[in-house]
């Protein structure tokens, strides 16, 4: 597999943490996002290439696939996230955030999907939430649209899975970030930043290829342990958002 990857999000927060430490092991860069001097900063430091543009701009999506190409993995990360009273706030605004976390989600994976199936296989990450599932989430566009991305996540490892390509969807936990910003107070459960990169590497490598299409989680899901409980999740229908009916 070419050890080629995209990482969408990546100037700033999770997304860079992720390119910098798949460039430490080996792996050769390309670093997208909005904000041109936090992308071409990145990948100056990881001697990555940089791409400025817009994950929900189709013409932008494909001039990242084609500087990353042959792309061996995708890590669909770049997102936003508004914390609003959803009828109160403008129609453009709440949907924007469904057209930046999933049909920029969905556009990275559909352009990126052809060259992996022609080469015979390939490796995608998509950053989900816990906002997905759990309760208490303050965000009705934020929480929505990262359950949709984990949906979309399953369905389309399962469709994939022929062509030799894995999917996963992760969530980083709760990492302080510029996207958090104050809306949590300093002594929040804080993830430490270096677990969702660190998984992600994880996932690339193919340790856990028999998960795909599974939801993990950056700190409740330690490779090592996650690793000894594959057959249980696998048995048990673990890591899958799912609706329990006694």
């Amino acid at each position: 597999m070419s050890s080629r990857a995209l990482v969408t999000g990546a100037g700033r927060g999770i997304g860079a943490g992720i390119a910098r430490e798949l460039a430490a092991h080996g792996w050769h860069v390309t670093v997208t996002g909005r904000t041109g001097d936090q992308v071409e900063e990145v990948a100056r430091e990881i001697d990555g290439e940089a791409v400025v543009g817009d994950v929900s701009k189709r013409e932008d999506v494909e001039r990242m696939i084609a500087a990353a190409e042959p792309i061996g993995l995708l890590v669909a990360n770049a997102g936003i996230a508004m914390w609003e009273e959803s009828w109160q706030t403008e129609l453009e605004a709440w949907w924007h955030v469904f057209e930046v976390n999933v049909l920029g989600a969905y556009l990275t994976c559909r352009l990126a999907l052809p060259g992996m199936i022609e080469r015979g296989g390939g490796r995608i990450v998509i950053t989900g939430s816990g906002a997905a599932h759990l309760p208490g989430s303050t965000s009705g566009a934020y929480a929505a649209s990262k359950a949709a991305v984990g949906r979309f996540g399953e369905v389309l490892a399962r469709q994939v899975a022929p062509e030799g390509i894995k999917v996963f969807v992760i969530s980083p936990g709760l990492v302080n970030t510029q996207m958090t910003g104050d809306r949590f107070p300093e002594d929040a459960p804080w993830t430490p930043p270096e677990l969702a990169p660190r998984l992600v590497r994880e996932l690339a490598s193919g340790r856990f290829d028999a998960l795909s299409g599974r939801y993990l989680h950056a700190e409740h899901d330690p490779p090592d342990a996650l690793e000894e409980r594959i057959p249980r999740i696998l048995a048990d229908d673990l890591n899958a958002i799912r609706l329990r009916r006694e």
